[in-house]
């Protein structure tokens, strides 16, 4: 019997379409599960270009051909191959399967023209492991409340995982625990873009700007 789902895992975003349209439409098990693993798979790879290969597919469908084959049908996933290789090579690069996005898409278009290649080994790219953003919040700054757990939710779907992990340990480096403080960066950087690498300004500078600039009505001195 399944014990339930704990407050420490993430969770996986599901399109909406998937629920209006692809759910009622799909009547078929296996169909149904390489279509769930695809885009909680893809969902949590990191990198720019997002694929899987059919032997992937049997983390959830042991002969998962039929099944993609069918969601290829659906136009729920899309199929592209590499250029054709050179006469001397050893065998047909195989087939990659992308999520049909704006981006698998895009990446499906640049692998068939040959602007990028796939990794010769095969390897799949390991699943990062991200604290969800409740576990982020009390292990840097303190129990939840009702309101905070709200405010995180609506954080969760504005911001990335990237951006309220490494706001909060701003947070934490200046001493400013409290989740006004975290939303203000936020926000600034929504606004005003944030670049990892460029325009960086010390910890103690961060911290004067945000305790003494346009947000210091937010935070708690």
């Amino acid at each position: 019997m399944a014990t339930g789902f704990s407050d420490t895992e993430t969770f996986a975003q599901i399109p909406d379409s998937f629920f209006r349209r692809l759910l009622n439409e799909i009547d078929d098990r296996d169909e149904l599960k390489v279509t769930l693993y695809a885009l909680w798979r893809i969902g949590n790879m990191e990198g720019h270009v997002h694929y899987l290969r059919s032997q992937d597919f049997a983390a959830c469908v042991p002969q998962p051909g039929p099944a993609l084959e069918k969601a290829l049908k659906r136009g729920s996933l899309l199929r592209a191959s590499p250029p054709p290789p050179a006469p001397d090579a050893q065998a047909e690069p195989a087939p990659l399967y992308f999520l049909n996005s704006p981006r698998g898409r895009a990446a499906a278009e640049a692998l068939v023209k040959g602007q990028w290649q796939p990794d010769p080994t095969g390897a799949m790219p390991a699943l990062p492991e991200r604290p969800n953003i409740f576990k982020l919040y009390e292990d840097n700054l303190g129990p939840l409340t009702p309101l905070i757990a709200d405010a995180l939710q609506d954080a969760e779907k504005t911001y990335s995982p990237e951006w309220v992990s490494e706001a909060l340990g701003i947070a934490v480096k200046n001493n400013k625990r409290n989740w006004k403080y975290v939303e203000a960066i936020l926000r600034r950087w929504k606004e005003e873009g944030h670049a990892k690498k460029q325009d960086r300004r010390n910890s103690q500078e961060d911290g004067r700007r945000y305790a003494e600039g346009e947000y210091a009505d937010f935070i708690e001195h």
